[in-house]
C-alpha cells in the first residue's frame, strides 16, 4: 500500500507536521530512529506566534501553565509592554513535554508513530518516494507520495536529497545542562559578563534548572566528551558560585553555527524545522520556527494530495518560509556577535539600547522575534492585515448572540471566510469552495485592525484577502489559495452560525 506522506522525525516539528496532514485527511506515518521518546529538553520555550499556532488547533491548553517569556536581541532587552498586542512568548516548558502533547494529539487523530526505524535511503519514482528503513524487524521499505524530513540539523533526508546546507563554520562553544539541587540567581535572558562571556539560568519544571555557559574563548566541543564537572568549573570561574553539588539530568553543548538549506523542497521531498535551519539554541527560535514551517506546509501538502490545490501551491512553501530561515540565521549571527564580543562592542550595544526605546524600532525587532511580524505575499492591497496572521483573540458575535474567537474557527485546519452584513451577497461566491472552506457570518467585536466587511483566512491563520483592502476579487483569491471550485450543482457548506466552530 502506498501512503500519502512519510514524515521522518518524531520531534515537535515532525509531530506537528503529521497532525496538520491528518487534519487535512491525509494518510501519514511518522518514522523515528530513537526507540523511546527522549527525556532531554533542548528547547525550553517558544515564541508568541508558535503559542498561537498551538491555540489555532486547540492545543495550547494541553501544555498546562506556562510562564511569559521576555524578549531581547543579543542581550539588549525589549520592553514588550509598550505594544497593544501580546508579544510575550512562553518559557519553562520542557521540550519533552511539548513532544508528549503533540504525540498525544497526533495519535488521537490516527497517526502511527513508529519508533526504532532509521532511514537509510530513498528513491523517487514517477508517482512517489520509496524509503529504505532499518527497524526492529530488520531492513525494509515503505512507499508514499511524498517524504518530509523533520529529522534535525544533521538531517539524513537532507543529505540523501543532496540539498546544500551552507553557513559559516562555528567559532564559539556553549555548555548546557539541566540540573536539580542547586540554588542560583535566575538569569532568564542571560547575563553578559566582561570579555564576551555569558551565563544563563532559568527554571524548567519539577525543580530543574537549565544552565548555559559560554566562557570567552571557549571553542566548539564534542558533546560526547563534555562532563558536568567541566561545566560547573566554568560556571564557578565566571560567577564565583559552585554548582558542583547539583545532580545533572542532561548535558550537551552547542556552537554559534547558523545554517539554512538551499532548498526547502526538491521534487517530492520536503524539509522542515532544524533540517532546514539551525542556529544557537540560546536564540530560543529553532523549535518555534520549525513548528511554523509545519503549519505552513501541512495544509498545502494535504490540499495537493486531495486534488484541491492550485498547481503552484506547494511552491509557496519555499517561497514563504526560506526567507524566514535566512532572516533567522542572520539575526542569530548578529545577536551572537552583539552579545559575545567584548567591551569593544559596547558602543553598538548602547546605540541599540537607545533605538529600542522607540516603539517603531522595538516593534520591528519584537515582530521578528515573536513571529508576529511575518508577512507573506498574498497579493496587492491596502489593508494592514493582508499577509499577516489573523489575531487569534479577535472576536466575532454570531447571529445567535454567541461570541467566538478566530482561534476557535481554525481548529479544523480549514480555510475560513468571515463575512459581516456589510458584505451583502458576496458569500455566494465562496459556495464553490464549500468542501474546503467554512463561511461564518456575524459582527466583529471592535478591534484595532481597520474596518473589515469580509476576511479570508488560510488554514495556517494568515490573512489571504480582505474586503475592503484587496485589489483582487474574492473568487481570484479563493482560486489562488484553494484551487478550482466545485461544480455549481454541488451542495454548499456554509456556516451562518457556529455549527462548524471548534470542530
Amino acid at each position: 500500500m502506498t501512503r500519502d506522506v512519510i514524515v521522518v522525525g518524531a520531534g515537535p516539528v515532525g509531530l506537528m507536521m503529521a497532525g496538520e496532514l491528518r487534519l487535512g485527511g491525509v494518510d501519514v506515518v511518522v518514522y523515528e530512529k530513537l526507540r523511546t521518546p527522549p527525556r532531554e529538553s533542548r528547547g525550553a520555550s517558544f515564541t508568541r506566534r508558535t503559542a498561537e499556532c498551538f491555540e489555532q488547533r486547540g492545543l495550547l491548553g494541553r501544555l498546562g501553565e506556562t510562564e511569559p517569556a521576555d524578549s531581547h536581541f543579543g542581550g539588549v532587552p525589549i520592553d514588550l509592554g509598550m505594544f497593544e498586542e501580546n508579544h510575550f512568548g512562553a518559557r519553562g516548558i520542557s521540550q519533552f513535554r511539548t513532544e508528549r502533547m503533540l504525540e498525544g494529539w497526533a495519535t488521537e487523530l490516527g497517526v502511527p508513530v513508529r519508533r526504532g526505524y532509521e532511514v537509510t535511503g530513498f528513491r523517487e519514482t514517477p508517482g512517489g518516494v520509496v524509503v529504505d528503513l532499518d527497524g526492529p524487524e530488520g531492513r525494509g521499505e515503505d512507499t508514499a507520495g511524498y517524504l518530509v524530513g523533520c529529522d534535525g540539523g544533521r538531517s539524513t533526508v537532507r543529505r540523501l536529497a543532496g540539498i546544500g546546507f551552507p553557513g559559516p563554520d562555528p567559532t564559539r562553544g556553549f555548555y548546557s545542562a539541566d540540573v536539580t539541587g542547586i540554588e542560583t540567581r535566575r538569569r532568564r535572558i542571560g547575563e553578559d559578563l566582561p570579555g564576551g562571556s555569558m551565563v544563563m539560568a532559568m527554571d524548567l519544571e519539577n525543580g530543574v534548572t537549565r544552565v548555559v555557559v559560554h566562557e570567552s574563548g571557549m571553542p566548539p566541543k564534542d558533546r560526547e566528551s563534555l562532563t558536568y564537572t567541566e561545566l560547573a568549573d566554568a560556571w564557578q570561574r565566571l560567577t564565583g558560585e559552585s554548582i558542583h553539588h547539583g545532580q545533572c539530568r542532561w548535558i550537551s553543548c552547542f556552537t554559534d553555527a547558523s545554517r539554512v538549506a538551499d532548498e526547502y523542497r526538491r521534487g517530492r521531498v520536503f524539509l522542515a524545522g532544524d533540517a532546514t535551519h539551525v542556529q544557537p539554541p540560546a536564540m530560543a527560535q529553532g523549535l518555534s520556527v520549525g513548528v511554523q514551517d509545519a503549519v505552513n506546509l501541512g495544509w498545502k501538502l494535504a490540499a495537493t494530495i486531495n486534488g484541491r490545490a492550485p498547481q503552484d501551491l506547494l511552491d509557496t512553501y519555499h517561497a514563504e518560509r526560506h526567507p524566514i530561515g535566512q532572516q533567522l540565521a542572520r539575526n542569530a549571527r548578529a545577536a551572537i556577535e552583539l552579545r559575545l564580543t567584548g567591551e569593544e562592542m559596547d558602543p553598538v550595544r548602547g546605540v541599540l539600547g537607545e533605538l529600542v526605546a522607540y516603539k517603531d524600532a522595538a516593534g520591528h525587532l519584537a515582530g521578528m522575534l515573536s513571529g508576529l511580524g511575518i508577512r507573506y505575499d498574498v497579493g496587492a492591497g491596502g489593508h494592514p492585515l493582508l499577509g499577516l496572521r489573523m489575531p487569534p483573540e479577535r472576536e466575532l458575535v454570531l447571529s445567535d448572540g454567541r461570541r467566538v474567537r478566530m482561534a476557535e474557527l481554525l481548529h479544523s485546519a480549514r480555510g475560513v471566510l468571515v463575512a459581516t452584513s456589510g458584505f451583502g451577497g458576496g458569500v455566494r461566491v465562496a459556495e464553490g469552495w464549500a468542501d474546503r472552506l467554512d463561511v461564518v457570518t456575524g459582527t466583529w467585536v471592535s478591534g484595532p485592525d481597520g474596518a473589515l466587511d469580509a476576511v479570508l483566512v488560510r488554514p495556517d491563520g494568515y490573512v489571504a484577502w480582505t474586503s475592503p483592502g484587496s485589489d483582487a476579487g474574492l473568487a481570484d483569491a479563493l482560486g489562488r489559495w484553494f484551487g478550482t471550485p466545485l461544480p455549481a450543482t454541488a451542495t454548499p457548506r456554509t456556516s451562518a452560525t457556529a455549527q462548524s466552530v471548534g470542530r
